[in-house]
């Protein structure tokens, strides 16, 4: 069973990307959904997902700020930022995280889904 974590303070786009992977993945999911990354940065070490989607713009604790202080060393998830951001200083800033797999514009296409899945 594959273990997906999504970080994200908006419940609709979390809503939507859940329905997308388990519609289009074929292995049974489960799903951790967190609208604060404060939170989640707490309890992902005991989750160890296969994969992680995170949006940046949130309050309390940003995307950026989950990632300086996310420990790669204690989890393998794959990382992805899911954002509605298409400012070419964050898809840089992005690249420079060795643990980020790839920087995806909201919302979640099918054809992310099947390069991200297979």
């Amino acid at each position: 069973m594959l273990t997906i974590v999504l970080i994200d303070d908006d419940p609709i786009s979390t809503f939507v990307t859940e329905k997308l992977i388990t519609k289009n993945v074929k292995e049974p999911c489960q799903f951790y959904k967190y609208q604060s990354a404060k939170t989640a940065l707490n309890e992902i070490y005991d989750i160890r997902p296969n994969y992680l989607f995170l949006d940046l713009n949130m309050p309390e604790m940003t995307g950026w700020d989950f990632l300086d202080h996310f420990d790669s060393q204690k989890n393998e998830a794959e990382i992805y930022i899911l954002s509605s951001s298409v400012d070419e200083r964050d898809i840089n800033k992005a690249s420079k995280y060795q643990v980020v797999k790839d920087y995806l514009s909201k919302p979640l296409i099918k054809k992310y889904i099947k390069n991200i899945f297979n």
